[in-house]
C-alpha cells in the first residue's frame, strides 16, 4: 500500500476530531519538512525536543524518587484502589514537558519514551522485573501495514529506556535508577523483531487476531493488555530478556537479568544469541 493509505487508516475507536490530531502525529515524522506548512495547526500535540537533550534532563534525576514528583505534577497513582501502571512514564513526560496523549505516534515526534521497572532478586541483584509494553496492537492495521510501516517500528526505531527501582506493590517510593538511548540499528536484531511481527501478522491474517497467544515471537509478543482480568484489547511487548538487552547495549554499570518466569515461554532459550548481537 502506498504512503496515504496507510497513514489514513485509523485506529478504532477514534472521533472525527481526534482523528486530526493522529493524522498530525504519523505525519510528523514521515513527511518532508517542506510539507510541514500544509498542517501547521495539527502539529501542537507533538513535541520535537531533541533526544539527546531529554537524555541528560532525565539523568539530573538519577537517585530521586519518583513519588514525590508525581504529586508534584498531578499525576494519579492510585484511585479508588487502583494503580495507574503508566504513573511513572507520565511523571517522566511532565518533567520534560509532554502533555499526555493517546496517540500511537512516538511522544516526541521521532523518538519514544519507555519507563522499566527494576527490582531487587533474593541475592540483591537488580533484574528486569517484567516485558515492557509497546503500543496497542489494532488488527486492521497489523494486516495492512508492513513492519516498515508499522506503529510497532515506529516505537521501536529510536527510544529512550528509563529503568526505575520498584520498591513495593503500593509503590510508595520509585528511585530512577539510569536512563539509555536504544536504536532499531542492529540488523540481527531488526531481522528478529520483524520476523516476529510477521508472524503475529499471519496468525491474524489466516486465523484471526482471537488465535493470537503469547507463544507467537521470540522478542516481541502479543497479548491481551494486563493480562486477564476478562480484558480483549492487545498490545505488543518486548519480552523481559529483550528489555535487559536493550539496556546491555548501553555498557551500564550493573549487567541486567530478569527473573526466571515461565510466561516468558520461550524467550530465555534465546538469551545467548541476544548477548552474540550486542557484540
Amino acid at each position: 500500500m502506498g504512503m496515504f493509505p496507510r497513514i489514513f487508516l485509523y485506529p478504532p475507536g477514534l472521533t472525527n476530531f481526534n482523528c486530526l490530531f493522529y493524522t498530525a502525529a504519523t505525519l510528523n515524522h514521515r513527511l518532508p519538512p517542506l510539507f510541514s506548512f500544509l498542517f501547521p495547526m495539527l502539529t501542537l500535540q507533538t513535541q520535537s525536543l531533541p533526544r539527546a537533550e531529554a537524555l541528560r534532563r532525565i539523568q539530573l534525576l538519577s537517585g530521586k524518587d519518583l513519588r514525590p514528583l508525581a504529586e508534584q505534577y498531578h499525576v494519579t497513582v492510585w484511585k479508588k484502589g487502583r494503580k495507574n501502571k503508566g504513573w511513572a512514564g507520565q511523571v517522566i513526560e511532565q518533567y520534560l514537558g509532554l502533555p499526555q496523549n493517546s496517540l500511537q505516534a512516538p511522544d516526541f515526534g521521532s523518538w519514544e519514551l519507555k519507563v522499566v521497572p527494576l527490582a531487587h532478586a533474593a541475592d540483591g541483584a537488580l533484574r528486569v522485573k517484567e516485558s515492557m509494553a509497546i503500543t496497542m496492537l489494532e488488527s486492521a492495521e497489523v494486516v495492512a501495514s508492513k513492519f516498515e510501516d508499522s506503529h510497532l517500528y515506529d516505537k521501536l526505531r529510536s527510544m529512550i529506556v528509563v529503568a526505575r527501582i520498584f520498591e513495593n506493590v503500593e509503590d510508595t517510593s520509585s528511585l530512577l535508577h539510569s536512563a539509555a538511548e536504544f536504536d532499531l540499528d542492529n540488523p540481527s536484531i531488526r531481522k528478529q523483531v520483524e520476523a516476529d511481527y510477521e508472524a503475529i501478522r499471519e496468525v491474524i491474517r489466516t486465523k484471526g487476531v482471537d488465535a493470537l497467544t503469547g507463544e507467537t515471537g521470540e522478542y516481541v509478543q502479543a497479548r491481551t493488555k494486563g493480562r486477564g482480568h476478562g480484558s480483549t484489547s492487545r498490545a505488543f511487548y518486548a519480552r523481559a530478556l529483550f528489555v535487559a538487552h536493550i539496556l546491555n547495549l548501553h555498557k551500564l554499570a550493573w549487567m541486567a537479568k530478569v527473573y526466571p518466569d515461565d510466561s516468558e515461554e520461550r524467550g530465555q532459550a534465546h538469551l545467548p544469541n541476544l548477548r552474540d548481537s550486542a557484540t
